[in-house]
Parts: structure tokens; C-alpha cells; sequence
């Protein structure tokens, strides 16, 4: 290992996918949109829901509509380990909570571990655990119990009546106690070019998009010096070239088993006080590397990379409320005592959204069941639970498409490809389904390209397979794993994961990187039917 001491485009796929294919198959205001996951007695305003700034906090007025059944005793906005944590005691205790899990905005569900590889530190799995993976299983773990799951973003919240007004994109819900556990969202370093090469070259998320095959065996640069960084600079070797961590200070903020790992790969170049001036494009107009400054001296140099991505902190995802919590000078809610407790009384804090010191997925969930804790106290001893049906234990929807995606995988284990496809079929995967549908279907067909380790992905995937029953007989869906057919991915332009794609008569028709509204892949659908 060297250790210095400096500091794809849109294209018409008609040609590309006829030859790919035809070859022998082997926010916030705003944080936390899609329809409601649940069917619920609800109460709904008419009017857009505005947080108010210089409004008493404490001593909140009643409102005088929608009472009793209409009121959530307990609404908890964010997912991540602190708002799953928060939902299993919440659930446990009877007070039936309704989550908000976020969509687009203030990042994916699930939190930043959906865009962590291994989790090596959180107790119960000698043997590691992906983010992803571990989300998974909190949030199986909350919906068993009795939580109730919107896949939607929260716009806003109105804290100057009682019960609380909670307005997500769909949903406007009143609760008598809120939790949020909105976490943080990934820091850009907004270089002038930034724009430019975002998705083509630059990214937050290397899980995500580090096996797109614009990365296959290039120079690779990843910019930070904390945990985030060094574990994307591992995981990007098993794709790249070669990695270069530039570390914009004189040492690494990792911890000393992430600075062990990464000194010791002959596969990572340690750059230290370096800083990223800009990205430039070589001469077809693709990302072709980095303006380098170096922080102690002033000198500065470019270095030829393919990829560029950002491992530099994040920023508190608090701005929905509006002034509505008391902050901190950053951003961060302000707490009581080291606990929950937040300047309103009834609305509890969870997680990063106020840690600053530690912020480890364990402390998070620690943060989550105190919050739960804490907001039951409250509800209890204010005479404020609502009787709610108890919910059965339940079948999660998670596992419900693990259960099902292993009982297509044992199907085609028993038969090959070719013998199982279906024309008439609605979903398909694989390179061979989408040859085929491209040739000789005349539906509308869309393509989902995925990779193994992407958290939005698992996230998508769901949502597409509802949109798509919608329409049943019109369209085709398709699945590519970009580490399976890299060669499809390539062909088709797909720079990152999720992406989806549309062709009608052999024309792209759409092009959708990242996680889209659903009735945005709606209104793309009934556009080409």
C-alpha cells in the first residue's frame, strides 16, 4: 500500500439493446411518499398543515375536532434503528403506533445503514450483517408486533395544537404523543461539477452504485477520513481497480480497526490533506478525474478517476419542524437530561437527529426504546391511550417477498431459463426475459436493474411490484441484477442502482435512476398503454 503525503449518459438503446440482448444467453420541509401501507380510521384536513414559529410549545391549545378512535396515540416519524426500536416497545406496549418510514426525502428507508456494507459491532451476529439486512429484520420485527408501516414523507407538523397534526404526502394523521427519529442525511461537497457528473461519476452511496459498470476495473477516488469513508474505499476494491481515500485532514477519524484495514490493502492509495477543487471530463464528456489541492502547501494536481464518492458526514434531517423543537446551533434537536424529553411536552427525540457524540446504530436503538419508553409514561399518566384493535401477529410484507422471491428461485433452480419463461407473464428476471420481451412483446416493458447490496433497492422493489399489479395483462416487469448481467446493464447505460427503465416497440421511452414517487412510474405507464 502506498500512502502519500499530498493532501454514462442518456442514449437511444434501439442499436445497443437489439445487439445485448440478441447475443446467446448464459428535506425536507419535509423528511420523511407513497399511498398508505395500512387502512385506518384517520382523520384528514382539508387545509395544508404549516408548522408556526414563536408558538407557546408547552402549553398547547386542544383542538376540538376528531377525538378519541380519529387520534394515533403514538406517531413515530423516521425508520433506522431508532424509529424500528421505537415502534417494537411502542408496539409491545399496546399503543399501536403508526410509522412513518420516509421515501424520498432525508434519504432511503431504513436509514444511513441501508448504505452500509458490513455491520460487524451490533450485538447478536458473531459473524457481521449487512445494514440492509439488519433493517430488514428490525422492521419485520416492528410490523409483527403490531406497528403500522407508511412508506411515505412527512411535510410537515403542527406541535401549536393538541392532539398533534402530522401532514405526510398522502396521510394527515393527529397523534397525542410523536417520536422523531429522522436521523441524517449524506453531505455533498458541491464542487462546481458536481451537477454535471452526479450519477455518471459522483455518488453518496457507493453501495448503491459501485458495481455499475462504469466502475468495473477503474481508478476509483473516495473522499472522507471516518468510518463511512473507509468502509466504501474497502467494498469499492471489489470492483475497482484501484482506490484512492483522499483524507482532507493530516489523519483518519476511522476507527483504528477501519484505519488497519484500509493501510493494509494493496488495493487503497491514502492521500492525506488532500482536498477535491473539481471533477473534469476527458474527451467524450464522461467523468475522467479530480483537481486535487493539497491543504498544507497549496500545490495541487489532477488525479485520472473513473468514480468519485463522498463519504463526508451528514447533516440532521430537522427542518420539517420548522422551529417548532428547539435546535442547536447545527440543526440537531436539543434534549433533556441526556433522554428523550425534547422543549414540547409529548414529542420525543431518537437517534442521530440529536446525538452528536456518539451516533453508532446500538446507541440509536438504545435511543429508540427510550423514546418508546418515555412517550408510553407520558401517554399513560395523562390519561391520553386510545383503545385500539389489537393487531395479530402477523406475516411482515418483507418476509412475505423473501418467502416468495426464495420459492422463484427453488422454480428456477428446477428448470432452466428458457423452459420457465413465459411470454404472457407479467415479471419476469433475468437477461433472457428481457431478450425475449424486447423482440417479440408488444406491452410496455419495464426493467428494474438491482444489485445485491443496494438498501433502495429493497426499498423499490415492492413499491414497482404493486404498481405493476395495477396494471395486470398491459405491462411487463423485469428484474436485472447488474452483478449477474453486467453486460445488459452496460449496454443499457445504467449508471447506478435502482434504476428503472422503459421500452415500448423497442424505444427507451424512460429512464429512472434512484427511488421515484409511485405516481410518477403511474403516470409514465398510462402515458405508453
Amino acid at each position: 500500500m502506498r500512502i502519500l503525503s499530498l493532501r454514462g449518459q442518456n442514449r437511444s438503446s434501439i442499436g445497443i439493446l437489439n445487439s445485448a440482448y440478441s447475443r446467446p444467453v448464459p428535506v425536507v420541509k419535509g423528511w420523511i411518499g407513497a399511498r398508505p401501507a395500512v387502512s385506518r380510521n384517520r382523520s384528514t384536513c382539508g387545509h395544508s398543515v404549516v408548522g408556526r414559529r414563536g408558538t407557546p410549545v408547552v402549553a398547547a391549545q386542544s383542538s376540538s375536532a376528531s377525538e378519541g378512535a380519529d387520534v394515533e396515540n403514538l406517531v413515530i416519524i423516521g425508520s433506522g434503528p431508532a424509529g424500528y426500536t421505537a415502534a417494537i416497545y411502542a408496539s409491545r406496549a399496546s399503543l399501536s403506533p403508526l410509522v412513518f418510514e420516509g421515501y424520498q426525502a432525508g434519504g432511503v428507508r431504513g436509514g444511513q445503514l441501508m448504505t452500509t456494507t458490513e455491520v460487524e459491532n451490533f450485538p447478536g451476529f458473531p459473524e457481521g450483517i449487512t445494514g440492509p439486512d439488519l433493517m430488514d429484520r428490525m422492521r419485520q420485527q416492528a410490523e409483527r408486533w403490531g406497528s403500522n408501516l407508511l412508506l411515505e414523507d412527512v411535510e410537515s407538523v403542527d406541535l401549536s395544537v393538541r392532539p398533534f397534526v402530522i401532514k405526510g404526502t398522502e396521510t394527515t394523521v393527529k397523534a397525542h404523543s410523536l417520536i422523531i427519529a429522522t436521523g441524517a442525511t449524506a453531505k455533498r461537497l458541491n464542487i462546481p461539477s458536481e451537477e454535471t457528473f452526479w450519477s455518471r461519476g459522483i455518488s453518496a452511496c457507493a453501495i448503491c452504485d459501485g458495481a455499475s459498470p462504469i466502475f468495473k476495473d477503474q481508478e476509483l477516488a473516495v473522499v472522507g477520513g471516518g468510518d463511512t469513508a473507509t468502509e466504501e474505499a474497502v467494498y469499492l476494491t471489489k470492483y475497482g481497480k484501484h482506490v484512492h481515500l483522499l483524507v482532507r485532514g493530516p489523519t483518519m477519524r476511522a476507527s483504528k480497526a477501519m484505519q488497519e484495514r484500509v493501510l493494509e490493502n494493496p488495493k487503497i492509495t491514502v492521500h492525506f490533506n488532500t482536498g477535491v477543487e473539481d471533477a473534469y471530463a476527458d474527451k467524450k464528456g464522461a467523468m475522467g478525474g479530480l483537481h486535487l489541492l493539497n491543504n498544507e502547501t497549496g500545490e495541487k494536481k489532477d488525479l485520472p478517476v473513473r468514480g468519485l464518492f463522498y463519504g463526508i458526514g451528514h447533516n440532521p434531517n430537522s427542518a420539517f419542524l420548522d422551529g417548532q423543537v428547539e435546535l442547536d446551533e447545527a440543526g440537531y434537536v436539543k434534549v433533556k437530561n441526556g433522554g428523550p424529553w425534547t422543549n414540547v411536552e409529548g414529542v420525543f427525540s431518537a437517534g442521530d437527529l440529536h446525538d452528536v457524540e456518539w451516533r453508532q446504530a446500538i446507541t440509536a436503538a438504545g435511543s429508540g426504546c427510550m423514546a418508546a419508553l418515555a412517550a408510553e409514561r407520558y401517554l399513560t399518566g395523562n390519561n391520553l391511550v386510545v383503545e385500539k384493535e389489537k393487531s395479530e401477529e402477523r406475516v411482515s410484507e418483507s418476509e412475505q417477498q423473501k418467502k416468495k422471491d426464495s420459492e422463484e428461485k427453488e422454480g428456477k433452480d428446477k428448470m432452466s431459463m428458457e423452459e420457465e419463461f413465459n411470454l404472457y407473464a407479467d415479471k419476469h428476471r433475468g437477461q433472457y426475459a428481457l431478450r425475449k420481451l424486447y423482440h417479440e412483446s408488444d406491452r410496455l416493458v419495464t426493467v428494474l436493474y438491482t444489485s445485491p447490496t443496494c438498501g433502495p433497492c429493497r426499498s423499490l422493489k415492492p413499491i414497482l411490484n404493486k404498481v405493476v399489479d395495477e396494471y395486470s395483462g398491459q405491462i411487463h416487469l423485469v428484474e436485472i441484477d447488474i452483478a449477474e448481467d453486467p453486460e445488459i446493464a452496460q449496454a443499457a447505460g445504467v449508471n447506478g442502482t435502482p434504476t428503472v427503465q422503459m421500452f415500448k416497440n423497442k424505444d427507451r421511452v424512460a429512464n429512472l435512476p434512484g427511488v421515484k414517487m409511485k405516481n410518477e412510474y403511474r403516470k409514465l405507464i398510462e402515458g405508453h398503454l
